[in-house]
């Protein structure tokens, strides 16, 4: 059954090549379970619900890539987008957690719409690709600075605005201690490197004294997501919510959702199917609007239980690597996840300090990309540089699509070069200007 469903056979792999492939995946990404909790709960966001929600929404998101694509790829709540949820659109400007969470929802309603009609390629498209480069790099520096600020390695500093912390912290240590180990393994090619890192530092910080053991059964029931199941469509259920999901701040930080999982989830599919030998040359493969379809429909799942933006996972590339081909090793990861789900409080006691080097190394992962950026070329470079620095500078993502694509539609269009910027690009552009404009006005 298992073979006429996912062929495995037409894909040159077997039953146990795949649910080896799907452990290794697990390994690799279930760092997830703490990490996320833990930026979203930033939010004043239950962690312990948090916990529940990310573990289901991946088991979802994950299975419907397994069935509907066939594909050896797992889904995520997407790292830079949780933090675009958590320190921009509710610390940043100030909305509440719920907003946010109604904002994914539209987003992946949005989405299954756009897949549905074949859209999402043709905003892929219509984007300069400069900025597409610069928006995973700029993501990438300011996962990295939230990183070093949990870890209280960078601080504030009022005449220099940082500054090194405190090291006499036991943060500090235990964040570098967990940042060498998985740095070692990684170099190793140890699969799981970043979850070894994040325990081993946990540990460390047992031994200081800065972790406690759970009072309770380390193997439990899975804690309730209640407190946050549901809240993203509430708003829809009242007027004054409605004006709130029809307000200029809900359609930019909408978009911005949009924009960030869109090319994170098309570059990571493309990448990933790639490695795995089932994408041609120009990185199509067959599968790909169901592919996108599934992300959708595991974005607008991931807001009802309570968790940000999912987005294809790039650590699937791991579970390629060792074998994996097919749907098969999707519902091996799940699977996983399912167990994963039980020992909660396991996860839930490592501390901040201890997920500040998982921050740390995706960052560095993220910025891979500023090897494509031509810097020479003035009208290429300064918009792509405008965007990754504005957002780790702005603590804010959004700002830096902002102004990167206004610095590339000025910049191109007033040296001559319009022909290069799109009509998608100057309609955004001009809501981006709009934007700007009216809170200049509101300052006033």
């Amino acid at each position: 059954m298992l073979n006429n469903f996912f062929k495995l056979k037409e894909n040159n792999t077997t039953v146990r090549k795949e649910l080896v492939a799907g452990f290794i995946t697990f390994l690799t990404m279930s760092y997830i379970l703490i990490v996320n909790p833990g930026v979203l709960g930033a939010t004043g966001m239950p962690v312990d619900a948090l916990f529940t929600a990310t573990a289901l929404t991946v088991i979802i998101a994950t299975l419907l890539m397994a069935f509907m694509a066939k594909l050896p790829i797992a889904q995520a709540p997407g790292m830079g987008l949780n933090s675009f949820f958590a320190f921009t659109v509710v610390l940043g400007m100030g909305y509440t957690w719920q907003f946010a969470l109604t904002a994914v929802f539209i987003e992946g309603i949005i989405f299954i719409l756009l897949t549905f009609f074949n859209i999402r390629e043709l905003i892929v498209k219509s984007i300069p690709k400069v900025i597409k480069d610069a928006i995973p790099i700029g993501i990438g520096l300011f996962i990295t600075l939230i990183g070093l600020k949990n870890a209280g390695i960078v601080v504030g500093n009022e005449p220099t605005l940082v500054g090194l912390g405190d090291f006499s912290q036991h943060s500090v240590w235990i964040a570098l201690l967990g940042l060498v180990i998985t740095a070692v393994l990684y170099v190793r090619n140890v699969n799981g490197a970043i979850l070894i890192g994040i325990a081993c530092a946990t540990v460390f910080g047992f031994a200081l004294g800065d972790v406690s053991l759970p009072k309770d059964a380390i193997v439990a029931l899975p804690p309730s997501p209640e407190a946050i199941f549901g809240e993203a469509i509430k708003p829809m259920l009242s007027a004054e919510g409605w004006s709130k999901i029809l307000s200029l701040d809900m359609l930019i930080v909408v978009f911005t959702f949009l924009f960030v999982n869109l090319f994170d989830t098309v570059g990571t599919l493309i990448g990933v199917v790639s490695k795995a030998g089932i994408a041609d040359k120009d990185g199509n493969f067959p599968q790909m609007k169901k592919a996108l379809l599934a992300d959708a429909l595991g974005t607008t799942f991931g807001a009802i239980l309570g968790t940000s933006t999912v987005t294809a996972y790039v650590e699937s590339a791991s579970g390629v690597a060792s074998g994996g081909r097919t749907g098969l090793t999707a519902v091996s990861t799940a699977s996983f996840f399912i167990l994963a789900l039980f020992f909660a409080p396991l996860f839930l006691m490592v501390p901040t300090a201890a997920t500040a080097p998982a921050l740390i190394i995706v960052g560095l992962f993220m910025v891979s990309s500023v090897a494509k950026i031509d810097f020479n070329e003035m009208s290429e470079g300064l918009p792509a540089f405008i965007t990754m620095v504005f957002m780790p500078f702005t603590y804010s993502i959004a700002e830096g699509i902002v102004f990167g694509i206004l610095s590339f539609m000025f910049i191109k269009t007033l040296s001559g070069k319009f022909k290069d910027v799109s009509a998608t690009v100057y309609v955004i552009g001009i809501l981006f200007l709009l934007k700007l404009i009216l809170d200049s006005v509101h300052v006033i």
